[in-house]
């Protein structure tokens, strides 16, 4: 698709609260919250030309590498919100974008993340083979207080399930939808700390993609601090995820 008369090197998108996306207790889950995060991503990069259906010209897709979500507060059913999204920097296979959510003007909900450019025949990263410098970057303009980082998982050596990827797992390109694997790891965490909104930040590295019928084991490790789940496949990380509590 061309590049959108809309286009803008910063957009706003406005999202309503509707009930499907909620926990029991009335708040946004926090896997809704990252896919809506992603979906505003989505619309940014459609109307800059370099959306999922541009880049299958090629064979090329953005995919999650990193994520951090800082969340002071979560909407509630009925509530509208709006998400803000920038680029910080992109360059051949690589993208850091910048989002952040607001309710009633007030900042709610801060996010950086790390994309690559993803070969979808060849199933390794390759450089963006699409034009992209009518985006204006802006590398001092941080969503976050801290950016994304590695996350050791090294202590998280408690095997709490095994579990086998269905074909619910998959999305578009083919391989586990990157909210899954926090979907799976959310539910062997405490319901009081979720429902009292007791997360402060979400801590998210993706390293290994995952296909239909993979065998993987959720290993964990926590304190009243933090929590850490290491995904892994035939003893190998493919997911490492850190929840920090407040």
């Amino acid at each position: 698709m061309p590049i959108s008369p809309n286009f803008n090197s910063i957009i706003t998108k406005q999202w309503d609260i509707n009930f499907t996306q909620c926990a029991p207790n009335g708040f946004l889950k926090y896997t809704d919250l990252c896919n809506m995060l992603q979906l505003t991503a989505a619309a940014h990069s459609e109307l800059g030309g370099i959306s999922f259906y541009d880049m299958q010209e090629f064979h090329q897709a953005w995919v999650l590498s990193r994520m951090r979500v800082e969340i002071a507060e979560l909407p509630k059913w009925g509530d509208t919100v709006t998400v803000t999204t920038w680029i910080n920097s992109l360059e051949n296979s690589r993208s850091v974008r910048a989002l952040e959510m607001h309710l009633n003007g007030k900042k709610i909900v801060g996010a950086e993340t790390f994309w690559a450019v993803f070969n979808t025949q060849k199933r390794r990263p390759e450089a963006l083979a699409l034009p992209y410098d009518h985006f204006e970057l802006y590398p001092e303009k941080k969503a976050t207080a801290n950016g994304f980082s590695k996350v050791n998982v090294s202590t998280a050596t408690s095997k709490i399930a095994d579990k086998t990827v269905y074909m619910s797992d998959l999305d578009i390109v083919n391989h586990v939808n990157n909210v899954k694997y926090l979907e799976w790891c959310l539910d062997y965490t405490a319901a009081p700390l979720l429902l009292k909104q007791q997360l402060q930040s979400i801590e998210m590295n993706f390293l290994k993609e995952l296909s239909l019928q993979d065998q993987v084991e959720i290993l964990k490790q926590e304190d009243d601090y933090e929590s850490l789940f290491n995904i892994t496949t035939e003893g190998k990380t493919c997911f490492a995820l850190q929840l920090n509590w407040k």
